[in-house]
């Protein structure tokens, strides 16, 4: 019931960090919607970071048995990593340019 209780409370923060982040701090005029992309990536960082630092405390201090500290071991590691692209997109160091010629080529070909 435990590792039930944890999965259901990450997977709700990562939607709320990845979708509710970026949608809080956008602002929709008619069709179109203007943001402040500093202001989404420092929520959804933030929150990547508070679900790194909550499943680190829950695995030290809160959960007893040895297959739930794993659990949130594991979730900890899926939101530094999480953590670790969102910033290195924020930084520049990489982007999805190599996506957008693949499916402008795919759509060229068919």
């Amino acid at each position: 019931m435990q590792r039930l209780l944890i999965m259901v409370a990450n997977c709700a923060w990562l939607a709320v960090v990845l979708i509710g982040g970026p949608e809080a701090a956008g602002v929709h005029f008619w069709h179109w919607r203007i943001s402040a992309v500093a202001t989404a990536q420092s929520l959804t960082l933030w929150g990547l970071a508070i679900a790194i630092v909550a499943d680190a405390g829950a695995a030290l201090f809160l959960v007893q048995g040895h297959k739930e500290r794993k659990l949130c071991w594991l979730w900890a590691a899926v939101f530094g990593a999480l953590l670790g692209v969102e910033d290195a997109l924020a930084r520049g160091w990489f982007d999805f340019d190599w996506l957008k010629r693949s499916l402008l080529w795919l759509q060229k070909t068919f």
